[in-house]
């Protein structure tokens, strides 16, 4: 009789020139962003990004999640925590841009925030911060009192 496997699956990583920047502060992941997202999509659709640090916020890497339309974008808390999970990493900050040039975060943003920072509870992983990317300006929610 023939054993049936299912599949294996791995995370790859791409080393980069930015491993082992200390990410301090919001501006400090915001400069990082702005070296990931092309410039010239960024006023045309959504998209979101997440950065992977270790425990000592230096980063390890990042992970494109989705690419969306001129008003939405889906971020799937599985993806974003199978990153996580495949890089060791213990902490996270999302990004995804307003191609509004408006960076006032939505309701659905929002929500999307609460769910991933529960999301991220359950698998202990610290989830520092969402940015909201439009134009040259930007929204953190930690800077502004929304994630303690």
């Amino acid at each position: 009789m023939k054993q049936q496997f299912i599949k294996e699956y791995s995370i790859k990583a791409k080393p980069t020139q930015s491993e082992t920047k200390e990410i301090k502060d919001s501006a400090a992941a915001v400069m990082e962003f702005r070296q990931i997202y092309d410039p010239d999509t960024l006023g045309l659709f959504e998209s979101a990004y997440v950065l992977y640090l270790n425990s000592s916020n230096r980063l390890k890497g990042f992970m494109k999640l989705s690419d969306g339309g001129m008003t939405h974008v889906v971020v799937d808390p599985r993806i974003m925590i199978m990153g996580a999970l495949g890089s060791l990493s213990t902490a996270v900050i999302l990004c995804h841009n307003h191609p509004s040039g408006n960076p006032k975060p939505s309701q659905d943003d929002r929500l999307l925030t609460k769910k991933l920072i529960a999301a991220c509870k359950l698998m202990d992983i610290s989830f520092v911060d969402h940015i909201v990317l439009a134009g040259n300006r930007y929204y953190s929610f930690r800077e502004h009192g929304e994630i303690e």
